[in-house]
């Protein structure tokens, strides 16, 4: 009964006319240019809805899109941008230098007006990955897999603790042979 009903629906003439669009023409999808060397682009994104661990709550994950290693930050959902910032410049930009381009998602953090003056004053473009597409950078989902994995091995059945083993992760995963760079 349920698909007579979508079959209809869907078919109906009229009902295709009347319906507006609420949201704007879907963009093609275009994946990020690839970076020219190490530490050029990076990729980042938050791994949120995480156990609390000493107070943390989310994970920063960078990802240099040429070499694949990696830095993991935890986080706490409630820091401000200028926060979170300030962490960025001196866990990244300090130790890697600043980058060509960084992609990131729509997230409300990577909108802000503070995250945009920032990267127009350091003179990086800015890569938005398109809104409802996760695959657009497989790289960062696969990454957060990977270390979703990691630290399912190594946390207490408590996972009160993942914190402490971010260190050994961020080295278990740059230390492993990379299918792709075969470093």
């Amino acid at each position: 009964m349920n698909q007579i009903i979508k079959d209809y629906v869907s078919s109906c003439q009229q009902c295709s006319r009347k319906k507006s669009i609420h949201h704007k023409n879907f963009g093609l999808l275009k994946p990020p240019q690839l970076p020219s060397g190490p530490w050029n682009s990076l990729s980042i994104e938050f791994i949120n809805q995480v156990p609390l661990s000493k107070s943390f709550d989310s994970i920063l994950v960078v990802v240099d899109r040429f070499s694949k290693m990696e830095i993991f930050i935890p986080n706490h959902l409630k820091m401000i941008s200028h926060e979170i910032s300030q962490i960025f410049i001196n866990q990244v930009f300090s130790k890697h230098g600043l980058p060509i381009s960084i992609v990131n998602d729509r997230g409300s953090f990577f909108v802000s007006s503070l995250w945009t003056k920032l990267f127009q004053n350091l003179k990086i473009s800015r890569d938005i990955l398109t809104s409802f597409h996760p695959k657009a950078d497989g790289q960062k989902e696969r990454v957060n897999h990977i270390l979703e994995q990691y630290l399912q091995m190594y946390v207490s059945y408590h996972q009160d603790k993942w914190n402490t083993w971010l260190p050994q992760a961020e080295f278990a995963y740059n230390n492993a042979e990379n299918s792709s760079t075969k470093q």
